[in-house]
């Protein structure tokens, strides 16, 4: 029978194993996390939470009262997760467009992670007829993207190594609609852009519970590979390493101004531009494995 004395020996020296294993944790995490907080990661069910947040708004068509609420929404809460915040006001093709733009670090490297927060006007893909002059709610054509975007701004460390952008893009969404166009928030972004970004991110249509991200075909072929390469690391197999869709996106101006530029996107969505986008239709999951995918790649882990 082992005595006392040996019993709290052996206690002690369980708890001295215990605290240096940890500050060996600890010391991993501040030389590979680039300074990240101990213990911060991408949560999924956060991110779900700001998806209801936006369909809660109702449509987001570009100038709507629920446009408006998302903009004033947005600054609010990138300003609480410590990011400087601004509404970019523009004008293209006869509309203004308003895109909100936060920024967090400096460093020879610039990269852009971009998402559109409006909603399509009319629902012209819906089966039902009767429904394609009502708007689109947009849980994963919209909300899904900005979602991602709001919880990396929660847990990208304050000093990331590198300087950048998250852009949540106007007027994306109304194509083949009578006085607008495709994509003129980035549309407008890129044209009024001073400088060149190392790299340009879209996050589209990305919250689909059976998400399947084949790589875009217009997109930089260095990016993509990065980015589905950290992905496989992680074990996330929503992402395929096949190329599928050529895509015209918030990536499409990025990457006729000659900056590299890839479009994560899911466009098998069987919901796209009909009323039945809503927010059961998107999955926490799916956002976690985008998010922490693309938290993994900005931290060079």
């Amino acid at each position: 029978m082992r005595s006392p004395t040996s019993f709290r020996i052996g206690i002690g020296a369980a708890v001295i194993l215990l605290l240096v294993a940890a500050a060996v944790y600890l010391a991993r995490e501040a030389a590979t996390g680039a300074g990240r907080e101990f213990g911060s990661r991408f949560d999924g069910e956060r991110a779900y939470a700001d998806v209801l947040t936006q369909t809660e708004f109702g449509p987001r068509p570009s100038g709507s009262p629920a446009h408006a609420q998302t903009i004033a929404w947005l600054v609010e809460s990138l300003g609480a997760a410590g990011w400087e915040a601004e509404i970019q006001e523009l004008s293209i093709e006869g509309q203004t467009v308003k895109n909100v733009i936060a920024r967090r670090g400096a460093g020879p490297e610039w990269i852009i992670l971009g998402a559109h927060y409006d909603t399509r006007l009319l629902a012209d893909e819906d089966p039902d007829p009767a429904r394609r002059a009502e708007p689109v709610l947009g849980a994963n054509d919209g909300a899904s993207g900005v979602a991602v975007l709001l919880e990396l701004a929660r847990v990208l460390p304050k000093d990331p190594g590198k300087e950048i952008w998250l852009a949540f893009f106007d007027a994306e969404d109304n194509g083949r609609i009578p006085g607008w166009d495709w994509i003129l928030g980035s549309r407008a972004f890129v044209d009024a852009l001073a400088g060149r970004p190392s790299a340009a991110v879209i996050v589209d249509m990305v919250g689909d519970a059976d998400l399947q991200l084949y790589q875009e075909r217009n997109s930089d072929p260095i990016l993509t590979e990065q980015i589905w390469a950290m992905a496989a690391r992680l074990g996330y197999t929503q992402f395929i390493p096949e190329p599928k869709f050529s895509m015209l996106d918030d990536h499409t101006p990025f990457v006729q101004a000659g900056i590299p530029a890839v479009d994560i996107i899911d466009f098998d969505y069987p919901y796209w531009h009909t009323t039945a986008d809503t927010a059961e239709k998107v999955s926490a999951e799916s956002l976690e494995a985008v998010g922490a995918t693309l938290l993994a790649w900005l931290l060079g882990e």
